[in-house]
């Protein structure tokens, strides 16, 4: 497990569980936090390669079921966010913890519980959706802190009900940037103060059943392209849309998000996850932190300085161009 990195340079040694894209290491960065070390457990070779792209000194260590907890080095932050999957409410047939893709949680509990012996001050962050009160007494139990329950819809464009577990102190919630859909995105339209749903990590396609969808159960994201049906109420665009006879017919009046918007409703920059393909780029957008959310949570540690040393971003997570 040795760095590429210049053992003597200051900064903080990291450990991200289900790095993903490292959301976590570009917060750092724009919080102008420096980074000796980044150790990540990923799985997935196209967040990956994301992540060897932004960030090539990157450490993948790789499945955490087989991680040596014992062989890391002093670790002064740990990041996890775990498949949550088998925890949403909004999945009927969650198995909770006991599933085989939430279980994993307790790796990252056991590789956690060794950092924190051999360094007690460590700084962690598990960040889960809202999930039942069983699940969630087993993660307070585990971790010794009861979570804080943040929307990102407060510091973005999309809503984001997340629960973060976290030994940070003093957190408070943000105050609503007033961020909409119609602030980014790059044509079309949608009404007044429209906040985008959770990005999926699948597409949901440009067909009457698409957008019946979305007007029935509010899910997914999409953009008005016909200003008239725009501004008609959920019930007159749903009785229209039931006299659309193709899929071909209905295309003049949405379409989805684009994936640039789709990393824009997350904070994360314009073409972060260009280098894959569109499918495996939304993928691991709605797998991602909420980036300005994991920000506004480290601004609560003492490595963070001052507001004036980050590095500066608009409100859709682009860094403006005077930044070095």
């Amino acid at each position: 497990m040795n760095s590429t990195d210049n053992p003597n340079e200051t900064g903080l040694t990291v450990f991200s569980a289900f790095d993903g894209i490292s959301i976590g290491q570009l917060a750092l960065k724009q919080l102008c936090i420096p980074v000796k070390r980044h150790y990540s457990s990923e799985i997935d070779r196209n967040p990956i390669s994301v992540t060897q792209y932004h960030f090539p000194n990157t450490i993948q260590l790789g499945d955490i079921r087989n991680i040596d907890a014992h062989a890391l080095p002093k670790v002064d932050l740990f990041l996890c966010s775990s498949s949550c999957q088998d925890l949403s409410v909004m999945n009927k047939n969650r198995l909770g913890l006991e599933g085989d893709k939430s279980s994993v949680f307790y790796d990252a509990v056991r590789i956690l519980n060794v950092i924190s012996e051999k360094n007690p001050d460590c700084i962690f962050i598990f960040e889960n959706v809202i999930m039942p009160a069983k699940d969630r007494q087993i993660f307070t139990e585990l971790l010794g802190v009861e979570p804080i329950n943040i929307n990102s819809g407060l510091l973005g464009p999309a809503l984001r009900n997340r629960l973060y577990f976290t030994n940070l102190k003093g957190i408070k919630q943000p105050t609503d940037k007033g961020i909409y859909l119609n602030d980014i995105i790059e044509n079309g339209m949608l009404p007044p103060n429209t906040k985008g749903k959770c990005i999926l990590t699948r597409g949901s396609g440009r067909t009457v059943k698409a957008l019946y969808r979305h007007l029935l159960r509010s899910v997914n994201n999409v953009v008005y392209l016909d200003e008239q049906y725009c501004n008609l109420s959920k019930r007159f665009k749903k009785i229209q849309l039931e006299q659309i006879e193709n899929n071909e017919s209905v295309k003049r009046l949405f379409r989805p998000i684009t994936l640039v918007e789709a990393e824009r409703c997350m904070t994360i920059p314009d073409d972060y996850t260009a280098i894959l393909k569109p499918t495996a780029r939304l993928k691991c957008l709605g797998n991602a932190y909420h980036l300005e959310t994991i920000k506004w949570l480290l601004q609560y540690s003492d490595w963070f300085t001052d507001v004036a040393t980050t590095v500066p971003v608009d409100n859709i997570g682009n860094v403006l161009s005077n930044a070095s």
